[in-house]
């Protein structure tokens, strides 16, 4: 069933539905099924509540693009965002999916120049996907009316919430057109998003989606960047039944794991954005066929692929984020079936590692690779079940001759075995494989940490661990020499635990300087 089919029912435009199927996405989650219809044919307000890495950005995405008319000359919509990150995430989506139609859309974000933002809003703009912070530097400004809006959207409203956004969302509602429509999006729904509900929004339409069970077992290798390619390989081998994605950073890293596991005689192919829409059909329908059971993809090219029974998902590119690595994984353990999911962690990765770990409430277990002797026992087994498998008919006379032959002039355990070198000495040799070393993770470092905070807020030593502590969730003893001082403190914490608190108050400030941000090694000095 083509996407146009699975999606038509939904009220998509055919622009749309032309975007969706070259796109490759081939049917809507959950949330899709449900909001879509509702965004499109209804006037109503809507509170959606969806795991993380179900398809929420699309969900509202696609039915505003729609809805929205093209060269109004003002503002039509704006899309709140956590984080910088997802609304440029969330931008992208919606121009890439937009397809012919002339709408324009643009992210405001701190960190990026004003003066371009300034000129981008002045041209005219329909859609705006913005950070809370900068969006009200805007408004003060001047330089963004949101008076005529027609549609307002929090995304990931509980993560503002957790960041404490909910006084400049309030102050953005002040400035927007009272008769608009708000969706709002969020992973949980704590009471606050209810009030917040409650108070802005006309008799809402609730929409909640379960989080399914998650029947797949999670697990990682810590592997260098240059041992990856080999630890694939011993992992395919210990598997007999391996039927997967491997998922790359990049397409040129995608077309070359992919030309390497060919070249190792691996069943495999690539996809990714420099094929034609045909040839990348072609694969797709090689990989559901099994004629292929390793597919090497980017996150773009994969996009939309719905392909049942996958027993394996490995990262061999760490995924950029929390919702990436959900949305990689959630290809697997389907159907009330056991899938695997693998990733990769090279030693500038592991920090990475634990924050997607923390955010996607995942346990991701470590585990030790398979030895090349695991690998080569493994392989055995798929040889002997690969010769026990195969069939003869009538036509296999001259195959029975043949045996009869050498079997009357040699031992049969001889002639087994010559059979076996002569077809399968590469693969079952240990000269096919090469050692790998596992790498030594520092995971006790301590980074130094600049907090904008001091004795006139208020802070001393311990109000200052238990202030970040209860932001991040993480145990007030890891922080330690705090210096307090009248503007301003230090602190140290283990490396994993820094990259959390980084990522928890990036887009925390006061005036031009994040909260927390690495100390500069001139300002810790003795």
């Amino acid at each position: 069933m083509s996407s146009e089919e699975n999606f038509k029912g939904l009220g998509l435009s055919e622009g749309i539905l032309k975007t969706l199927q070259k796109q490759g996405f081939e049917k809507p989650t959950p949330i899709q099924e449900k909001v879509i219809p509702l965004i499109l044919q209804s006037s109503k307000d809507l509170v959606a509540e969806a795991p993380t890495g179900t398809g929420k950005t699309l969900a509202f995405g696609l039915p505003l693009i729609d809805l929205l008319k093209e060269k109004t000359g003002y503002v039509q919509a704006v899309i709140l965002a956590p984080t910088r990150e997802l609304a440029i995430q969330v931008c992208d989506e919606i121009n890439a999916f937009k397809g012919k139609k002339r709408l324009k859309a643009f992210p405001i974000y701190g960190g990026q120049s004003i003066e371009l933002q300034k000129r981008r809003l002045k041209e005219g703009v329909d859609i705006v996907v913005g950070t809370a912070g900068r969006i009200i530097d805007h408004i003060n400004r001047k330089t963004l009316n949101l008076s005529k809006i027609d549609y307002f959207i929090l995304d990931e409203a509980d993560e503002m919430l957790n960041m404490g956004f909910i006084d400049d969302i309030k102050e953005i509602l002040t400035h927007t057109n009272p008769t608009k429509n708000m969706f709002m999006f969020s992973a949980t729904m704590p009471e606050e998003i209810k009030r917040l509900a409650k108070q802005y929004m006309k008799k809402p339409e609730f929409v909640r989606i379960e989080k399914s069970k998650m029947l797949t077992s999670q697990i990682y290798f810590e592997v260098k960047e240059q041992d990856k390619f080999e630890a694939l390989c011993r992992i395919r081998d210990a598997v007999e039944d391996f039927y997967g994605l491997i998922f790359c950073k990049t397409k040129v890293d995608a077309q070359n794991v992919a030309n390497k596991l060919i070249d190792r005689g691996y069943y495999a192919d690539a996809i990714h954005g420099d094929l034609s829409q045909d040839k990348r059909e072609r694969i797709l329908k090689r990989f559901r066929d099994k004629k292929i059971n390793m597919l090497v993809a980017t996150d773009v090219a994969a996009r939309g692929i719905d392909i049942d029974g996958l027993t394996h998902v490995i990262n061999y590119s760490m995924p950029q984020d929390a919702e990436s690595y959900i949305h990689r994984i959630g290809r697997t353990g389907r159907a009330q079936k056991k899938g695997i999911a693998i990733t990769f962690v090279s030693p500038s990765e592991y920090r990475k590692l634990r924050l997607i770990q923390k955010l996607a409430k995942a346990e991701i277990k470590k585990e030790k690779l398979p030895s090349i002797q695991q690998a080569i026992e493994y392989k055995k087994l798929s040889v002997k079940k690969a010769i026990e498998d195969v069939e003869l008919n009538k036509n296999d006379g001259d195959y029975l001759t043949m045996a009869e032959e050498l079997l009357g002039q040699n031992d049969a355990e001889l002639i087994i075995a010559k059979l076996l070198k002569l077809k399968f000495s590469s693969q079952l040799s240990k000269n096919n494989y090469k050692e790998i070393e596992e790498p030594k993770l520092n995971r006790n470092s301590m980074v130094k940490l600049f907090v904008a905070l001091g004795s006139q807020n208020g802070y001393t030593a311990k109000k200052l661990a238990d202030f970040i502590s209860k932001k991040v969730e993480i145990e007030s003893n890891t922080i330690r020499d705090i210096r307090i001082f009248d503007r301003f403190s230090f602190l140290s914490v283990p490396a994993e635990e820094a990259e959390e608190i980084l990522y928890a108050f990036k887009s925390q400030k006061r005036g031009f300087r994040p909260i927390v941000s690495k100390a500069k090694p001139r300002t810790i000095s003795n």
